[in-house]
């Protein structure tokens, strides 16, 4: 059992929208307390440059990161901003105008021992740890982001570590800013993540969540709408789940076909809001008119 939220604020412009999201997911915190993740779009929008966020067991392996970085690109700013289980998270933005070498240069990085790159981003900013809702919340500031939209999960691990690496959302680098979280199981993981594979998707865990970022991208990728990649994964993947997606442009909820994880919207004239929970909802928007999400329904909101 975990919980998943998401929000759009359909103006395109930016609001308080850190406030909105963490209010969301501490109202159904009680669906997992192991870890808790953001990714909050709109308020970061980098132009051939890479917000990255570093995992490093010690300050002594930053110097060796940054002299790798300048010689593939170049490091605009970086700096430690916070400290978790004797690990830092090193943070620095990087000028990299071709796209194609950001996934190189991120296996380059993660075969240093201990380190490990947690996202990068342009349209979005990726928050996520291990803990309550709250204390994430306190340390990284979350409550104070702005924003046109984003996605948030509260989790409670069925499968892989917890750590900060395995908390959601999950992020996929075969396309720009695409990102999930996801409430189940894909029963059939290993069926599906062989035919990614073979299309030349690269795995870095055995988590089935990181599947269904890459099989959502590699829709996308091939030319598929958002709403059009969500309808085809509800009959490609088996298992209870639900999921939302994020894009730079907008989110979007798919629902397994025995309806076995919960799903409900709130929407009017300001937002589109999706959460496991009616209680989440209630944070940001009127609920007394609410639509449960039917078995097998894909819903999608774009700006």
């Amino acid at each position: 059992m975990c919980g998943i939220a998401g929000i759009v604020y359909k103006d395109k412009k930016l609001h308080n929208i850190g406030e909105g999201i963490t209010n969301m997911l501490e109202a159904i915190q009680h669906r997992g307390p192991d870890s808790a993740g953001f990714a909050i779009y709109g308020g970061l929008n980098l132009n051939n440059e890479f917000l990255f966020n570093i995992q490093v067991n010690n300050e002594n392996v930053i110097p060796k990161i940054q002299n790798l970085i300048n010689t593939k690109s170049h490091i605009k700013k970086g700096e430690v901003i916070h400290s978790v289980n004797n690990s830092l998270i090193y943070q620095c933005i990087i000028e990299l105008k071709d796209y194609s070498k950001l996934n190189p240069l991120i296996r380059e990085i993660n075969a240093f021992n201990n380190v490990i790159v947690l996202n990068a981003s342009q349209s979005f900013e990726m928050i996520k740890d291990i803990g309550a809702v709250e204390k994430i919340a306190m340390h990284y500031n979350t409550k104070h982001k702005r924003g046109t939209h984003a996605i948030g999960h509260t989790r409670f691990s069925t499968e892989s570590n917890v750590d900060i690496y395995h908390a959601h959302p999950f992020q996929t680098y075969i396309l720009k800013d695409i990102t999930v979280v996801h409430n189940g199981q894909i029963t059939n993981y290993w069926k599906i993540r062989d035919k990614l594979e073979r299309q030349g998707h690269t795995f870095e865990t055995n988590n089935d969540t990181e599947c269904l970022v890459h099989y959502i991208a590699n829709k996308l990728h091939k030319g598929y709408s958002l709403e059009e990649s969500l309808e085809k994964s509800i009959k490609d993947l088996d298992g209870p789940f639900s999921y939302i997606i994020g894009t730079k442009n907008g989110i979007g909820i798919a629902k397994d076909r025995l309806g076995l994880r919960p799903g409900v919207i709130a929407e009017n004239d300001n937002i589109f809001a999706i959460a496991s929970e009616e209680v989440s909802l209630q944070k940001v928007a009127n609920t007394k008119y609410i639509e449960k999400i039917s078995p097998g329904d894909v819903r999608v909101y774009e700006i």
